[in-house]
């Protein structure tokens, strides 16, 4: 661990410039879920409490360098008050002196920073006005560390720079789940393409001790293992890729678990007329059949796995969970991680979009170890690329 967290720092008497991600969802002018807004509370009450003032970078949408109307920052004010309750000062084009000019415990937010087209540049001049605005710099925003921009890279070699308290925890628990994790380690792999995911798959046969793949993901596999799955989800193009991958995970001593059964329909519809079928190189379905989910004997193989694990990585469903039935093995996975973790017995990191929808769905995902809201940047550490946003802190 070579970052510093807020700990490590003296903030009193400090303009903390302090890079957030509140890119949260809005209609009609206001904010439908605060989400993201909450979850950065912690480190803008700690830097008030150690006697700084949090001054707020952000960005919001793609307004590609240019002033938008539609992605001001200015109209989040409220919710931001509301959750850190205490006044919010917006300003649109900032100066030092401006902000030298507000109370001590004062929190400033600055206008989207992707207003510049220097800021996706990372361009130097950008950078160093920013530094010009704070005496500390945090980054709180693990979900854009993945971009090398000036908010994110530029000004955090210009500053003594930290992480804020969400880039801490997010950092924890990756470092647990995949650096220093108890073993044994497994993850699940799921959602519909590898091509997606080829870099994370090559990544963790050489890290973990299990690999569950699910989703149309599987499928991709066990076809190219000699099965003709009719009209289902795969790639074909993808076989003598997900061959070299099962023999990457051989030869480093890595199982890997695919379904052995599945949810089969002619049509992608809720309630659609189904049957579970054993699945393996000899399967031959129909061409208008699909597989749409993991079958039972599958969810309980997974489950039973799980018993083994000392540590839990998910990213990806097992199946189409929008839709029931083919939602069944995901959400009977999900229970038997979080029933796990709840009794102490299993470390659980799970990111991505569709997993958490799915852990919601199923109604877990508060008895996980760690969820991650960071999208691309979890999927990009869990490929073990370097972060950038990660970097300038450790440097």
């Amino acid at each position: 661990m070579g970052w510093k967290s807020l700990d490590d720092m003296d903030l009193g008497g400090k303009r903390v410039l302090t890079r957030v991600d509140i890119n949260v969802p809005m209609e009609n002018g206001r904010v439908t879920d605060a989400t993201r807004i909450e979850r950065i509370v912690p480190t803008i009450t700690d830097i008030r409490a150690q006697g700084g003032s949090p001054v707020l970078l952000a960005h919001f949408g793609r307004p590609k360098g240019k002033p938008n109307p539609d992605m001001s920052l200015q109209p989040l004010v409220p919710a931001l008050e509301e959750a850190f309750g205490c006044p919010v000062t917006f300003v649109e084009r900032p100066s030092r002196d401006f902000i030298d000019a507000q109370p001590n415990d004062a929190v400033i937010l600055v206008e989207n920073t992707r207003f510049s087209p220097m800021e996706e540049a990372n361009d130097p001049q950008m950078a160093q006005f920013l530094a010009t605005l704070g005496d500390i710099y945090c980054n709180d925003a693990f979900s854009a560390a993945h971009r090398a921009h000036a908010s994110t890279t530029g000004v955090a070699h210009l500053l003594p720079n930290c992480a804020g308290r969400l880039m801490q925890a997010e950092l924890e628990a990756l470092e647990a789940a995949l650096s220093t994790p108890k073993r044994p380690v497994g993850a699940v792999v799921g959602g519909a393409k590898v091509s997606t995911k080829l870099d994370l798959l090559q990544n963790l046969v050489k890290k973990i001790d299990v690999l569950i793949i699910g989703g149309g993901m599987a499928n991709t596999f066990i076809a190219a293992q000699g099965a003709d799955l009719g009209a289902s989800l795969q790639e074909a193009d993808l076989h003598d890729t997900a061959r070299d991958i099962m023999a990457a995970a051989d030869e480093a001593g890595c199982k890997v678990i695919l379904p052995t059964d599945g949810r089969i329909a002619r049509e992608f519809k809720a309630g659609a007329a189904h049957e579970v079928i054993a699945l393996g190189q000899d399967t031959r379905l129909a061409g208008d059949q699909m597989v749409l989910d993991a079958g039972d004997a599958a969810a309980e193989t997974i489950a039973r796995c799980f018993d083994d694990l000392e540590t839990l990585i998910w990213n990806g469903p097992l199946g189409a969970f929008e839709i029931e039935p083919f939602d069944t093995a995901t959400m009977a996975a999900a229970k038997a991680a979080a029933e796990l973790t709840k009794a102490g017995k299993l470390v659980t990191v799970a990111g991505g979009g569709d997993t958490v929808a799915a852990l919601n769905q199923a109604g877990v995902a508060d008895d996980f170890t760690y969820i991650s809201t960071a999208g691309g940047a979890f999927l990009e550490w869990m490929e073990g690329k370097e972060l950038p946003g990660v970097a300038a802190l450790t440097q």
